[in-house]
């Protein structure tokens, strides 16, 4: 295989070039009266009278936001799979399958030969800021490793498919890019987890792998593979992966993880570069250090509003770009892309440290969203498995809410944990297995990217369930001085730091029980 570092070195310094000169507020508004031009002829255009708008103001009060169910039932669902001259010029080849939505357990993002254009853009940007920092780097020296979820696609209609994103970057992959790329094919198509890292963690110790990306949870699941396939390795990936140069994580927040991954590269120099992809579009990479803010991607197709997150649900929000964006706000961040989705509520929220060139913060969600491992639970999918677990347990649940335990230490999963106010303090060892696995039930019915984590229970533990009693959740919240009519009590608690104080009030209050009244069992179950 050719090391093409050199040739990467040379367009390098070129794009380098044009991102320090580059006006990130001009850039988008000529990405957007690109895309209008280009969809004018379509039926979204047409509705929207693209072909007489002229400035982003016009853009904004022509065109309304759309969350997915609206953008759906308006113009995708009547037509689906074969969706022509709707929303962008000719047919939709791809749509890229995505949990965690409140209609149902899957939705259908329309991806496009420009999306991929995009993101091919998005991945050169990558290794550009790579080489800035590494200007040593020989990247592509060796094989770039993505560890995704399984690239077989389902086709819907001739020449169309549906699929794990994964699936759909394979297939339309550059074949300029392949020779750098692994897992091959056939193995990428492996779909059980277990089998999965077993097979590909036996292949990629005998590649030379200079860059690894995946979600943190995942990557640290399969370090473990990787050290267990090992035996005389310390786990360190010098002992691994020895010409790792890149490590690329996204997805889920990485603080979590941190002490893990720090532990793994003990004494490395590898790269971290967080990236900020999502179905919809790339929105974000690494250019500077951990924890300095990611970087819009101004120049690769597509344009962003931002709407402050507490405006969201009016009637009348204000819309934002990054003409007059503010350091600081928290935004729900909206998008306009080449797959043809416009104005369309993404979910996730930002805030930005810098405006000029753009870097931005992920901040968490516009709705109520447990996504600590990539799972994206909903509160729509956690009352409905909460509901059901009761009814089939016996629990009688006065008060509920549920958050992650993460992983602290080589081996461990995470996993879930269901805290639970009830008037029945001692339940049966039997009543707590049925409550648990009822949870799992349905949130594995409901939810994709929760089944596929929970798989083999190879990256996610069966949910747990403590038992605490009536009046624990007010007393907390008095305690944090939120006890009143317009403070509730959270049913989904997505902060590590606010979850690991109610657990710490919970044995803190039962500690203090004990000791007032010594009893064998105590008042509380943790399983």
């Amino acid at each position: 295989m050719i090391n093409a570092t050199p040739f990467l070195k040379a367009y390098s310094s070129q794009r380098l070039q044009v991102l320090h000169l580059q006006d990130s507020v001009a850039t988008q508004h000529r990405q957007l009266l690109t895309l209008l031009n280009k969809a004018k002829n379509t039926k979204f255009g047409r509705d929207h009278q693209f072909a007489s708008i002229k400035s982003v103001q016009g853009y904004q009060s022509a065109v309304p936001l759309r969350s997915y169910e609206q953008f759906w039932d308006d113009y995708l669902k009547a037509h689906f799979p074969t969706i022509t001259n709707i929303t962008w010029p000719g047919t939709l080849p791809f749509f890229a399958v995505s949990s965690g939505t409140s209609s149902g357990t899957t939705k259908y993002i329309p991806y496009t030969h420009e999306m991929t254009a995009s993101n091919t853009k998005a991945g050169i940007d990558l290794l550009v800021h790579h080489l800035k920092n590494k200007p040593n780097s020989q990247i592509l020296g060796g094989k770039s490793f993505m560890l995704g979820g399984s690239t077989s696609l389902f086709q819907q209609s001739p020449g169309i498919y549906s699929g794990d994103l994964s699936g759909i970057a394979v297939k339309t992959m550059r074949s300029w890019v392949k020779p750098w790329y692994f897992p091959p094919p056939e193995l990428a198509l492996i779909e059980n987890w277990e089998e999965k890292i077993e097979v590909l963690g036996k292949r990629s110790l005998q590649e030379d792998i200079r860059m690894l990306g995946g979600v943190p949870t995942w990557l640290l699941i399969f370090f473990d593979k990787l050290k267990a396939l090992k035996p005389k390795s310390t786990g360190n990936i010098r002992e691994l992966l020895p010409n790792l140069e890149m490590l690329v994580h996204g997805g889920v927040p990485f603080g979590p993880y941190l002490d893990r991954f720090k532990q793994i590269f003990t004494g490395s120099e590898v790269d971290f570069r967080e990236v900020y992809p999502a179905s919809e579009a790339f929105i974000a990479l690494a250019d500077r250090s951990l924890g300095q803010g990611l970087r819009l991607l101004c120049d690769h197709g597509n344009f962003f509003e931002f709407v402050p997150a507490e405006e969201l649900g009016s009637a009348n929000p204000t819309r934002h770009w990054l003409g007059n964006v503010e350091v600081g706000v928290n935004y729900a961040i909206i998008l306009t892309t080449c797959a043809g989705l416009w104005s369309y509520v993404l979910g996730d929220t930002v805030q930005f440290v810098e405006t000029s060139p753009p870097r931005l913060l992920v901040t968490g969600r516009t709705s109520f969203y447990l996504s600590a491992f990539g799972e994206h639970v909903i509160a729509d999918e956690v009352e409905d498995a909460v509901s059901f677990a009761a009814q089939s347990s016996g629990i009688k649940i006065e008060e509920y809410t549920v958050g992650a335990l993460f992983p602290k230490k080589e081996g461990e999963l995470g996993q879930h944990l269901f805290i639970v106010e009830s008037e029945l303090q001692i339940p049966s060892t039997e009543s707590i297995n049925q409550f648990c696995h009822a949870v799992d039930q349905i949130l594995s019915d409901r939810n994709e990217d929760y089944r596929a984590h929970r798989a083999a229970g190879f990256g996610l533990n069966i949910p747990a369930l403590r038992i605490v009693p009536k009046g624990t959740f007010l007393a907390w919240m008095k305690a944090r001085g939120k006890l009143g009519g317009q403070n509730k009590i959270p049913r989904i608690i997505a902060k590590e730091e606010l979850f690991n104080d109610l657990i710490n009030f919970v044995t803190s209050q039962h500690q203090q029980k004990l000791e007032r009244h010594p009893s064998p069992q105590g008042s509380d179950l943790l399983l």
